[in-house]
């Protein structure tokens, strides 16, 4: 009955994803059936890392992420836990060969978070790898499933993706990281003096990285490429929406994609894939 165990899990996992963030929800249930559950089950394990790290403030965060990362590590060399999270997660490293040096760099850009508060360029580099870009490159193992030729040719687009949607979370949650947890990522910024020429060099970066992305997903296996194309577009509808705002504007609230244009998004994006477009 340990299948039991193992499908209670996953279903965990894509429960905490779904309830912490309905875009990629969405975008995970446009790839191939096959590919669902161990992409959920990144997602939920990253955003249980991530949560330790900006919400639990009442806690030992320090000590939690040390526990919680002694336990994942025991959970991919056992092959199980009992943590639900850990234990979905666990079986896609597993499954798909997940280099553990991915790991190791995600848990270091969680434990910067704990204490860092302003990034040079170097460290603002190293935390957008391990925050973002190994999470990309974690879910082209399970793409690529098992070929590693084409995972080495994807591998730079992989990561200009995830880099991508972190810059654009950093530009959209600049309130809450700079107000609620004195963060500043982008280096040299102040957000006290936020002009536009800032936030044009931002911009400028961001665009350069969505670029290189959409290289490598029009070159993804059928079965990826479409809840991929989903993701990307939702991202680069959220940017082009801050793109268009005044620098202060950003600083006040955190920029949101209505739920009625992000069906428009699937629509059109299904359009252009019925159409062999993409």
């Amino acid at each position: 009955m340990v299948h039991l165990f193992h499908s209670t899990s996953e279903n965990c996992s894509r429960l905490v994803t779904e309830n912490y963030s309905t875009s990629f929800s969405s975008a995970i249930r446009m790839l191939h059936k096959d590919l669902q559950k161990p992409v959920f089950n990144i997602y939920g394990f990253v955003r249980f890392a991530d949560e330790i790290v900006d919400t639990f403030h009442d806690h030992d965060k320090e000590g939690l992420l040390q526990q919680f990362k002694k336990e994942t590590y025991e959970a991919v060399e056992r092959r199980i836990s009992l943590n639900p999270i850990l234990n979905s997660f666990q079986l896609t490293v597993n499954k798909y060969n997940i280099d553990h040096q991915l790991i190791d760099a995600f848990f270091n850009s969680m434990e910067m978070d704990l204490n860092k508060k302003a990034y040079d360029c170097d460290d603002y580099k190293k935390y957008i790898y391990g925050s973002a870009e190994v999470v990309g490159l974690m879910c082209l193992y399970v793409f690529c499933e098992g070929k590693k030729e084409l995972y080495e040719k994807l591998e730079s687009a992989a990561r200009s993706l995830g880099a991508a949607f972190q810059k654009v979370n950093f530009l959209r949650d600049i309130k809450a990281d700079f107000n609620g947890l004195a963060r500043i990522y982008f280096p040299g910024c102040d957000f006290n003096n936020f002009t536009e020429a800032d936030k044009r060099q931002i911009e400028e970066e961001i665009n350069i990285d969505f670029r290189d992305a959409y290289q490598g997903i029009t070159k993804l296996p059928l079965k990826a490429r479409f809840g991929v194309y989903v993701a990307y577009k939702y991202y680069l509808s959220l940017f082009k929406k801050i793109k268009r705002m005044e620098p202060a504007r950003v600083l006040e609230a955190r920029i949101r994609i209505p739920n009625y244009y992000k069906a428009m998004i699937i629509l059109r994006a299904g359009v252009k894939n019925q159409l062999r477009l993409i």
